[in-house]
């Protein structure tokens, strides 16, 4: 697995270090709101990523303990990828991120999404907070 080389101890430089790509805050967001799990659904993503970057990511965000990775019960030569309690801490972040990108690009996103958001922040962070526990719970029961 590939790991990281931190630059320094200062946490803002740890942050970039991991979440500084843009490949491994698009995984995460189809991972948070598609619910996307496996090699296959990350590549159908519109941005087009490169199976060898998204490899690369995938082993990085393993390595670094935001995500698992399982043999999936349905498919035994696949794997399932799904958050783990870490990676489920960047849930405010990224919704904070697309936040703040929609207020700069009013094209993009989901509308419903951005609404709910802004009319209760904190209820849409739990709400997608339990999900992916949900999620990650159920991907240890089945394994």
């Amino acid at each position: 697995m590939k790991s990281i080389q931190h630059r320094s101890d200062c946490p803002i430089s740890y942050t970039l270090d991991i979440l500084g790509d843009k490949w491994m805050l698009l995984i995460l967001r189809d991972m948070i709101f598609a619910e996307k799990e496996s090699y296959k659904e990350f590549m159908q993503s519109g941005e087009g990523i490169a199976t060898n970057v998204l490899a690369d990511r995938l082993s990085i965000l393993e390595t670094e303990k935001f995500i698992t990775k399982k043999v999936s019960p349905a498919n035994k030569k696949s794997f399932v990828y799904r958050l783990t309690d870490k990676g489920i801490t960047l849930i405010p972040l990224i919704m904070e991120i697309t936040l703040w990108g929609s207020a700069f690009n009013p094209k993009g996103g989901n509308k419903e999404l951005l609404k709910k958001l802004k009319k209760d922040k904190e209820g849409v962070v739990a709400e997608f907070t339990a999900k992916m526990k949900e999620r990650t719970f159920k991907s240890v029961a089945r394994v």
